[in-house]
């Protein structure tokens, strides 16, 4: 199997949202991957997903293999009923990977409603994941832990060594980890031996409207700091058949019709930038 580039629910953010007259569905958003000419399909803290019923996921399923497009899936925390339920989303979608965090946020909006919210210590999160990950394996289906700032990658590193499954890795986005200070060419020679996923954005810091302090946002790709033939070149995602998942972290741009249009630009231009690459 051969890395492809993916388009993550994340690069249609505001398309997806209730702040657009028209929120695109997660049907419309299978084919926009394919108007795209990509493959694949992340939906990636995609809220109302965790409650569909079976019925829903194989109409969903179905139109994504009519489509051509494989699907991945993504959500937040390791406790075990959560990575069960995406366990079960997955197997129904014929996804093999899920991408989490080791934190669940709180209040928690990605799973069931008064979820508290859960930041495991490494020890915590090594029994929660040994618990639910020989199921990860039966089913054949990958865990993608993602780098972010609120945990140090040194100890997602460590959590992933100590469980020593070949079904648990890290989703690799050194954007995240900049707002804890950590320097991203050493995020991403720390994580590339376990990398099984990687999200695409680019970054940058910009001058604060005023004359004080500075914005952390999301740029057009190559526009920015990320490194990509760096990264690229230490984790080989061509080689390592490991998926390439495009994202942005774009600002609302002062309209609906401004916005979709700067994120559908966006995405254009990343795709064209890693296909330039030669990495998919």
């Amino acid at each position: 199997m051969s890395s492809r580039i993916g388009l993550s629910t994340y690069a249609l953010f505001w398309e997806l949202s209730d702040r657009v007259p028209n929120p695109l569905s997660l049907a419309g958003a299978v084919d926009r991957a394919h108007e795209l000419g990509l493959g694949l399909l992340q939906i990636c803290d995609y809220a109302p997903l965790e409650a569909w019923d079976d019925a829903q996921l194989a109409e969903l399923r179905a139109h994504a293999d009519a489509q051509g497009v494989a699907l991945e899936v993504g959500t937040k925390g390791i406790r075990p009923e959560r990575l069960r339920r995406f366990l079960h989303i997955a197997k129904a979608l014929g996804a093999d990977l899920v991408r989490s965090m080791l934190n669940t946020p709180a209040p928690d909006v990605f799973g069931g409603p008064g979820e508290p919210g859960h930041a495991p210590s490494p020890a915590e999160a090594i029994e929660l994941l040994r618990e639910v990950m020989p199921e990860y394996e039966t089913a054949g289906v990958h865990l993608a832990l993602e780098t972010y700032e609120q945990v140090p990658t040194a100890e997602l590193i460590a959590v992933v060594e100590a469980i020593g499954s070949p079904s648990l890795g890290i989703c690799s986005d050194p954007a995240n980890t900049v707002a804890a200070l950590e320097n991203p060419r050493e995020v991403i020679e720390g994580v590339a031996p376990h990398v099984l996923n990687m999200h695409i954005k680019d970054f940058a810091f910009g001058r604060q409207d005023g004359w004080v302090g500075f914005v952390y946002t999301g740029v057009p790709m190559g526009e920015g700091l990320l490194d990509y033939d760096h990264m690229a070149a230490a984790i080989r995602p061509a080689q390592n058949s490991i998926n390439q998942i495009v994202e942005h972290w774009l600002p609302w741009q002062g309209s609906p019709e401004e916005t979709i249009r700067a994120e559908r630009q966006w995405t254009d231009q990343t795709i064209a930038y890693l296909r330039s690459k030669g990495n998919a």
